[in-house]
């Protein structure tokens, strides 16, 4: 007799099989009523201003921060755990939110996909959420080019502020993948075109707009951060900044409706909160405060995550958006693959869907490092291992017994094929973890010591360098931001995601290595410096074979090749 192989479904395919609730009954489980929603159709809702200061005096809720060791180009399943977490938690009984980035459209096209989760551990409408959403991005991307156009209008119309041409720091954006437009020139034609320039282009969620955005807790914050922004260096080497362009209130008002956190729900109808996108590789990786202390007031738990491993995200929420909240997490959850360990254990990109015990084995020492730098904060922990169809019985029975051996909680997490129920032990044992005993939380560095300290306790603790070089231009800039007063801020490492180390082919956990520092860049507005390390560049490029090259839509308009 013979057997028919059940099909896979794909994500987008199970996505359009789910059935979703009204989202104003999904904002009546969590307490909000008619009034406290603003509709974007049926299934899409932003939680008003109104709502939000009424929560004002509601207690916080627990707090659980989801990370990853170093991924794999196609990732590890970071967002998939978390909002598995999420729907176990609720299974539990445990009233919890979810609280995600958004994602971009240069990932969605290239080749990552998207972040709204993935399987039956997935973030509805999942076709809205991963292409235009409420238009939140689309609103930055307007902010940031509007300032572009109004900077390049004050220099054409008189530079009654002594911009020097050459010191405009402030680039546009696009929310694609555009390798083309990183280095341009503005203002070709003749006089009445404007002053010519060198000029380029950030992807949209690395512009610092999206961070003040995701760093604001108020309208007059959003302001206040805004006009903090610098744009350029007048004649005399001083910085120019929104503010002083007298630009602030209107870039405000393009971003009023932005700063409201989304509502949605995942395939089992838990809650999530989904707002803000910066990039974790080129920015501080975290999704937005308004939604994470807005989901704190309103549930009992919220699992949230931040962007890639933790060398990059968890760093930058510990060090960064911590501070800015006032918040820490009560438990953190490393998500851990089989795959990823085996490639940072030298098997190759190609052969990853083969059992490979020895370089499973070899890599786990890059989860290692990962654990350690948790320890470092002083955060309990649960190494959750995401289960993909390829791993073998082997390979699963020969990390968890590792991590047994390493005297730390671990969870084999199935949310990918399970939704919630494949994620109940790891919901169980962080529940263990934070009713058990509490740590005081500990950032890395102190905000008075100097920028330089600040790199090196990141480049040192965390990525495990021996030490830290500075081109001359950096070197020049450490001392320029020290004298402007911005040496008290919070350091944002621009850094890539492969590696620990700033060169992607260091796989593992590399050794005796120094990180390159090449330039520093003012984020005065989103409150941190960003240190750009190695190659790494704020404005991606697309792969030979772009994940659009398989999408389309039916006549029906329902998205076809959506991951």
């Amino acid at each position: 007799m013979t057997t028919t192989k059940k099909k896979v479904l794909s994500d987008i395919e199970i996505a359009q099989q789910s059935t979703l609730m009204p989202i104003l009954d999904i904002a009546e489980k969590i307490g909000l009523t008619e009034d406290d929603i603003e509709l974007y159709g049926k299934y899409k809702g932003k939680i008003s201003f109104e709502a939000i200061h009424k929560l004002k005096d509601h207690s916080h809720g627990k707090l659980i921060l989801v990370t990853s060791i170093n991924p794999t180009p196609a990732g590890e399943g970071k967002s998939t755990v978390t909002v598995g977490l999420g729907d176990a938690l609720n299974q539990l009984n445990r009233n919890t939110i979810i609280a995600m980035r958004e994602p971009s459209l240069g990932p969605t096209m290239g080749v990552k996909g998207g972040a709204a989760g993935g399987g039956y551990s997935q973030v509805l409408p999942m076709e809205d959420i991963n292409l235009h959403f409420t238009g939140d991005i689309h609103a930055i991307s307007t902010a940031n080019n509007a300032l572009a156009a109004l900077v390049d209008n004050h220099i054409h119309q008189g530079n009654e502020l002594n911009i020097d041409q050459r010191r405009v720091v402030w680039k546009r954006s696009i929310d694609m993948n555009d390798r083309a437009l990183r280095q341009i020139i503005v203002g070709l034609g003749g006089p009445i075109q404007g002053v010519p320039r060198e000029d380029g282009f950030d992807i949209s969620v690395a512009s610092e707009i999206m961070a003040v955005l995701c760093l604001s807790q108020s309208i007059g914050e959003l302001r206040k951060r805004l006009g903090q922004m610098v744009v350029a260096y007048n004649d005399s080497k001083q910085p120019v900044t929104v503010e002083n362009m007298g630009i602030e209130g209107a870039l405000t008002l393009l971003l009023k409706d932005a700063l409201k956190p989304n509502l949605v729900q995942t395939i089992e109808h838990s809650p999530a909160l989904i707002h803000g996108g910066p990039f974790a590789n080129i920015a501080h990786g975290c999704n937005s405060i308004m939604a994470t202390k807005t989901a704190l007031k309103l549930a009992d738990y919220v699992v949230t995550e931040s962007g890639f491993g933790a060398d990059l995200g968890a760093e930058k929420f510990l060090n960064i958006k911590s501070r800015a909240a006032g918040i820490s997490p009560d438990a953190v959850v490393l998500v851990a693959t089989i795959r990823a360990l085996k490639m940072h254990g030298g098997q190759s990109k190609g052969d990853l869907q083969t059992e490979d015990l020895q370089s499973l084995q070899n890599g786990l020492s890059n989860l290692k490092k990962h654990m350690e730098t948790l320890e470092q904060f002083n955060v309990p922990f649960v190494i959750a291992v995401n289960r993909f169809v390829t791993d073998s019985d082997g390979e699963i029975n020969t990390l968890i017994k590792w991590c047994e051996n390493q005297g730390v909680k671990v969870s084999l997490t199935d949310v990918w094929a399970k939704g919630g129920k494949g994620g109940v032990d790891l919901a169980e044992k962080v529940l263990q973890e934070i009713e058990g005993k509490q740590r005081e939380f500990t950032p890395l560095y102190e905000l008075s010591d100097p920028i330089q300290t600040k790199i090196e306790a990141i480049a040192k603790k965390v990525y495990g360098a021996s030490g830290v070089d500075y081109t001359v231009k950096a070197r020049k800039q450490l001392e320029e931001y020290e004298a402007h007063g911005w040496g008290l801020l919070p350091i944002c490492m621009a850094k890539t995601q492969y590696s620990l180390s700033d060169d992607p082919a260091k796989l593992g956990r590399p050794e005796n290595f120094t990180i390159t520092i090449r330039e520093l860049k003012p984020k005065i507005g989103a409150g941190f410096i960003v240190a750009l390390t190695g190659e790494v560049m704020t404005m991606p490029g697309l792969p030979k074979k772009p994940a659009a090259l398989g999408m389309n839509v039916d006549d029906k308009g329902r998205a076809i090749g959506l991951f």
